[in-house]
């Protein structure tokens, strides 16, 4: 049995999350069915990094053992059959021991908003037409950077061992009209990212002080965070492996 690490790219707006589940459509469904449409046996895939309903990744990952000698070609019929808003990017020969998950170094996230109406935005990134203050902004961004317990900003009933999160990256940044939220860490909790946005985006507004953030940072209790950011504004950008357990 060989592993490889699957690659893939998709606009999360018609599926039900990342992982297979009951209520509805998922990228794991489509792609375990594309996979058994083309080598007529079932696929046992693990993914890297769950996605929630409706957000987007221009990377991510799931891995699978197979006898089959993966080639280029595999990736084009894949393509063929998959849905036109998922894209497999690339498939790569990995040490037998390799986890797509617990293997990651990192991950990276970019959360979009824009002010003005715009009908190519509206499935990846969020209107938002107030007025917000840049520099505040900019200013409860990198406080973000001096903490890691971020249980205020984990969603209920979440089945975590540690609230605990090494932040290497966080800010904002204006690129072609939008407003980009950039993110990197460990690991993130569920939630996590749109909560941060949404509560960072209260503070630019004036409904809340920095000191505030600070307080629902601290108090380690989600009913103080504002989690209103809806899931097509984010997008899974990067996650990053030690290149030693590629072949």
């Amino acid at each position: 049995m060989q592993r490889y690490f699957l690659e893939l790219a998709y606009k999360g707006t018609a599926y039900s999350g990342f992982q297979i589940q009951d209520t509805g459509a998922t990228i794991q469904s489509a792609l375990t069915g594309a996979l058994s449409t083309i080598f007529r046996t079932e696929f046992q895939l693990t993914g890297s990094s769950r996605t929630d309903a409706g957000v987007h990744a221009a990377q991510n990952y799931f891995h699978f053992d197979t006898d089959f000698d993966i080639t280029d070609k595999h990736i084009y019929n894949l393509n063929a059959v998959l849905p036109k808003d998922i894209a497999v990017k690339q498939i790569s020969r990995v040490k037998p021991d390799a986890h797509c998950r617990f293997d990651a170094l990192s991950r990276s996230y970019c959360y979009s908003i824009y002010r003005f109406k715009d009908p190519f935005l509206t499935d990846t990134a969020w209107l938002y037409p107030f007025a917000i203050d840049r520099a505040v902004l900019d200013q409860v961004a990198a406080i973000i950077m001096q903490y890691t317990d971020f249980t205020s900003f984990s969603k209920r009933n979440t089945q975590v061992k540690t609230f605990n999160c090494s932040i290497e990256l966080s800010h904002w940044i204006a690129r072609d009209g939008l407003l980009l939220y950039e993110v990197k860490s460990n690991r993130f909790l569920r939630g996590m990212i749109r909560g941060l946005v949404a509560t960072m985006l209260k503070v630019a507004r004036g409904s809340i002080s920095v000191q505030d953030f600070r307080n629902i940072i601290e108090a380690k209790d989600c009913s103080m965070a504002d989690f209103s950011a809806p899931a097509h504004g984010l997008c899974l950008t990067k996650v990053a492996f030690p290149a030693p357990i590629f072949i």
